[in-house]
């Protein structure tokens, strides 16, 4: 049952007759968009007249933060605690992956009675028994990878009539990616309001991230702008006629007034700090402000949370799932232990007792967390930058003034308070997310964007276009790349190794067709022209060891092996060799023999 959250709300009047009923939650988390990719946080060139509406009626949290990316956002978020704890602190090489010991707000929520919902963007593993059908998620309708076109997804995926999973199925679908995610959330939330089921939509747009590419109406809404600019704009304007329409649905069926709605963003601007940052310095990927102070607006009329209302209280992506837990009346004592906290005295009383604390956020973007790297640490006055750079945010938002010499004991406490979370974390670091064979029926689709091992970002064939151009060999000094798996039944397994998906037919020495260009200011992945390979054999090897080899096939899609696998977690290379040398096999499809 809803708990009763405090006494200041029972004098509210509650609309509709909702008093004694479940909340819905609709949450909206959008990529890339930063806090002054907004109209009602001053900036003066985007239109977004929707999402300031609702800002104009919902409780603000104007120093909320996230993580300066995208994963480890959306891993805080759902787990209550800092990324780095839950093995999902970088966007790639095995690391965007959410350990299978943690608990999701979706797991709690579905269990409190609600029915779950995703659409969008999950980027927390693609793969069993990571996919968030095996993550709390009844329906699931999802782009694969951090975004549409990178290589989990989808072949040659570019925002418009593309392909996407419903269910863990390949579906169609008709229009540009926003329009599709928010059209199946709202069926969704109509099939849930018919029912008399209360229910948790988390829509988690892949827009505004690159690739820069909108509708040409939204396009020719920004003449003055040009190139990136334009079309992130675009791609925001976009997203705001969606929740207008969203919400206008809602209204319509008579859902409005007891839904939680959310609005809020993953990281700092990835493409609008040149017209407006809200006097931030940073953007995505920074420790600065401006790479993870985001907007968070949360709307609820049958409580009350229907006028405008700043709370500047500091708050971030780990009070998330125990405020709903509060709110909810679930507990978390049979899950992990949160980093993060309630903020529902400070929602519903301007004179809660509320005590100033130290939280921290980074970027850390390799294979282990290193500490004090690209780190604030956070209290409610001050920014501790990388353990040594002092800002106190109140006097200096533009962080241009370090004070750190001024104030050795405050910087002293602050990395007191970082380093004994950073201690009582460090040993799950070496923690791997491997992927499961044995348990699942279905087979199981690895691809080039989780090898470990790879030498660093930049030589991962983490989208399309990388497939493509033929990027990544894959081989280090240290030997091949490698995906952690996890054996939990013995025996003998096929292996098809490829250049590119399965579904697609392609021979593996082929060069893929080219698709076409779609409007906006990328290029998009699949006009690149694929470079042929001269692909001789393959191999899988294990843990170092060779398992199995074989010749490839003229013109077949695949090299096919068969071997034995033990029961246990291991590092698994699969290889293909050319007159060139050693690549990866981008996509590899493991399954029971037969």
């Amino acid at each position: 049952m809803l708990k009763k959250i405090l006494p200041l709300l029972l004098i509210v009047p509650l609309h509709g007759g909702f008093a004694s009923e479940e909340p819905n939650v609709v949450f909206i988390i959008t990529d890339d968009q930063g806090y002054g990719d907004l109209a009602c946080h001053g900036n003066p060139v985007i239109k977004t007249p929707n999402i300031d509406k609702l800002y104009s009626e919902s409780i603000r949290l104007t120093d909320y933060h996230v993580s300066p990316t995208c994963t480890p956002t959306r891993a805080a978020l759902m787990t209550g605690r800092y990324t780095n704890r839950t093995g999902a602190w970088h966007t790639i090489m095995g690391r965007s992956i959410l350990r299978t010991n943690e608990t999701t707000i979706a797991d709690h929520l579905s269990k409190a009675g609600l029915v779950t919902g995703i659409f969008g963007k999950w980027h927390l593993g693609d793969g069993y028994p990571y996919d968030p059908q095996y993550r709390g998620f009844q329906k699931t309708y999802i782009h694969g990878g951090g975004g549409i076109g990178q290589t989990p997804d989808v072949w040659d995926n570019s925002y418009f009539d593309d392909t996407y999973l419903e269910d863990g199925e390949l579906t169609q679908a008709k229009g540009f990616c926003t329009d599709v995610f928010f059209e199946e959330a709202t069926e969704f939330i109509e099939k849930q309001v018919e029912a008399k089921k209360p229910f948790f939509a988390y829509i988690s747009t892949n827009a505004p991230h690159g690739p820069y590419n909108a509708p040409q109406k939204y396009l020719d809404m920004y003449p003055e702008l040009e190139g990136k600019t334009q079309s992130f704009f675009a791609m925001i304007t976009n997203i705001d006629d969606n929740v207008g329409q969203l919400r206008a649905r809602l209204a319509e069926i008579g859902a409005a007034d007891n839904t939680i709605f959310i609005f809020t963003t993953d990281n700092g601007t990835a493409g609008g700090s040149k017209v407006f940052n809200a006097g931030m310095r940073g953007n995505k990927g920074s420790n600065l402000e401006g790479g993870h102070r985001v907007p968070f607006f949360m709307h609820w009329p049958a409580k009350g949370w229907n006028e405008g209302r700043d709370v500047g209280t500091l708050s971030a992506h780990i009070d998330v799932l125990p405020t709903f837990a509060e709110i909810f009346d679930f507990s978390l004592e049979d899950s992990l232990p949160v980093d993060g906290k309630s903020i529902l005295p400070v929602l519903t009383s301007s004179d809660a007792d509320w005590s100033d604390r130290i939280i921290y956020t980074d970027s850390q973007r390799n294979i282990t967390p290193v500490e004090y790297k690209n780190c604030s640490i956070m209290s409610q006055d001050w920014r501790l930058i990388n353990g040594k750079q002092l800002y106190q945010i109140s006097k200096d938002p533009s962080q241009e003034n370090n004070v750190a010499d001024k104030h050795p004991e405050r910087v002293a406490s602050m990395r007191k308070s970082y380093e004994e979370t950073w201690d009582d974390m460090e040993e799950s670091f070496a923690e791997g997310a491997p992927f499961h064979l044995g348990e699942n029926p279905k087979p199981l689709s690895l691809t080039a964007h989780d090898l470990v091992g790879t030498g660093g970002t930049a030589s991962v064939a983490w989208n399309q276009q990388y497939i493509r151009e033929g990027k990544l060999t894959g081989i280090n000094e240290d030997g091949p790349a490698y995906w952690q798996i996890k054996v939990t039944k013995a025996g003998k397994y096929t292996f098809e190794l490829s250049r590119y998906p399965l579904y697609t037919g392609i021979a593996l020495n082929a060069s893929a067709p080219t698709g076409s260009q779609v409007p906006g200011d990328s290029k998009s992945f699949r006009t690149f022209e694929a470079r042929a390979f001269d692909i001789k054999s393959g191999y899988i090897s294990l843990n170092g060891k060779v398992l199995a080899s074989a010749e490839a096939e003229p013109d077949a899609a695949s090299i096919t092996l068969t071997a034995e696998l033990p029961v246990g977690t291991h590092q698994l290379s699969a290889i293909f060799e050319t007159p060139d040398g050693e690549n990866v096999a981008y996509y590899t499809v493991i399954k029971a023999a037969e």
